[in-house]
């Protein structure tokens, strides 16, 4: 069996997976990020980059470069509730360098992301490798084990992060305990064409007891059809005519373009789950992103909440790597620090979960938009409450690892002066 030693091994490619190991690289840190894929290249993922995102792309020197990549930007979220409109976050009054939500294909995003890490010292980005199972030594975890074209390969570290998402292969193999919180949801993503000429900024939309979020992505809608837990059989059992003709009527804009959906092929399921780890480390190893922590798709929080966990492992733990003097207490500041911010965001998603369930359940939409909705309206000072919440998140979190990457210095013949 072929082995690898390095400094820190990151079990997954997602949003966490590779900011943490852009920022230990930069730190310089050695470290090994596994990826059971052989690409980003996968549809119907977290597309919200919110200005926390934004921001710490800022702090890095990435975002002028980061923006010139293809993406729409959305400065606030506004709905129908029936035929009364509803305007929910107003982002543009945010103190920070993007004041607006960016909706890019994640998988833009981490190529992205990982083409910046490749050019550091240090970073290993292995595609094609699945981590399988975790090496142990003396009551730690040492390492894992993964799979690879070339057969099994071994990767050793002082510490391993578990960044492979919600059915997460190292939470499980390390038997660290989750709980379950419960969604009474789950979610249809699907595409239609729109005019890129236009725009419209209505997000949510509920009508006769559906619900349906439209994401502008320029020549496409993609479409989140909320649906009851466990129903989507029963959806299809009714036919395809009357699922289309059930979104048509939630979010009449679509009605002349959703004829291209042609086959349930093009309906991807969503299983909604809203889950944390009671801890999020044992001896050598740490969860972050949602392998510590699955989060429902409200607030489209997810993959930003994964981001400020990579940043703030990082800010924790990066010099202690590069040193070799990292302990388990060092590591379990990470939870320490993250795990408030997971509670109140998950506590704020599941109360609106329960305010769809009747919903979904057959009842009615409400005669008009509830009180919440209806103060959010008239006034400004909470939307820019609900934009920071929202956008920012509870304990937004700043770069503050190191940068110990060689800086080029100027030769004397190119000085000033010389």
């Amino acid at each position: 069996m072929r082995c690898l030693d390095t400094q820190c091994c990151i079990a997954g490619g997602g949003p966490a997976g590779v900011m943490l190991g852009y920022l230990l690289a930069r730190a310089g840190v050695r470290v090994v990020v596994l990826e059971k894929h052989a690409d980003f290249l996968r549809d119907f993922r977290g597309d919200t980059v919110h200005p926390s995102t934004l921001t710490v792309m800022h702090e890095l020197g990435l975002l002028q470069r980061f923006l010139q990549l293809p993406h729409q930007k959305l400065d606030r979220l506004e709905g129908w509730i029936e035929e009364e409109h509803v305007r929910i976050a107003d982002f543009s009054g945010l103190r920070v360098p993007c004041p607006y939500i960016a909706f890019m294909p994640q998988w833009d995003f981490l190529d992205f992301l990982a083409g910046e890490a490749r050019r550091l010292d240090g970073f290993q980005l292995l595609q094609r490798a699945e981590v399988t199972d975790l090496v142990r030594s003396g009551g730690r975890i040492t390492g894992v084990v993964a799979q690879t074209p070339d057969g099994p390969l071994t990767v050793r570290a002082p510490l391993t992060v578990g960044t492979d998402g919600r059915h997460s292969t190292v939470r499980e193999r390390a038997g660290l305990r989750r709980k379950d919180i419960g969604a009474p949801i789950d979610v249809l993503w699907f595409r239609v064409a729109r005019d890129p000429s236009t725009f419209d900024h209505a997000f949510t939309h509920v009508r006769g007891g559906r619900i349906l979020i439209t994401l502008d992505r320029g020549d496409y809608w993609q479409c989140a059809y909320v649906i009851a837990k466990g129903s989507f059989d029963a959806v299809k059992a009714q036919g395809l005519e009357a699922f289309r003709e059930s979104a048509a009527r939630t979010a009449p804009a679509l009605r002349e373009h959703l004829a291209q959906l042609r086959s349930w092929d093009e309906v991807k399921l969503l299983t909604v789950a809203v889950d944390r780890l009671q801890t999020w480390s044992a001896p050598g190893l740490l969860c972050i992103g949602d392998a510590a922590h699955a989060m429902s798709p409200v607030g489209g929080v997810g993959i930003n909440l994964a981001i400020q966990d990579a940043v703030a492992t990082a800010n924790l733990l990066a010099d202690k790597l590069r040193e070799g003097r990292v302990t388990d207490a060092d590591v379990a500041r990470v939870q320490a620090r993250r795990e408030f911010p997971t509670v109140v965001t998950q506590g704020f998603q599941v109360r609106a979960q329960n305010l769809l369930k009747p919903l979904l359940d057959g009842g009615r939409s409400p005669a008009r938009a509830p009180l919440p909705m209806r103060l959010l309206s008239h006034w400004p000072w909470l939307r820019h409450q609900a934009a920071r919440f929202v956008g920012l998140g509870v304990r937004p979190e700043h770069v503050a690892s190191p940068d110990r990457r060689v800086q080029p210095v100027a030769s004397a013949a190119g000085a000033p002066g010389g």
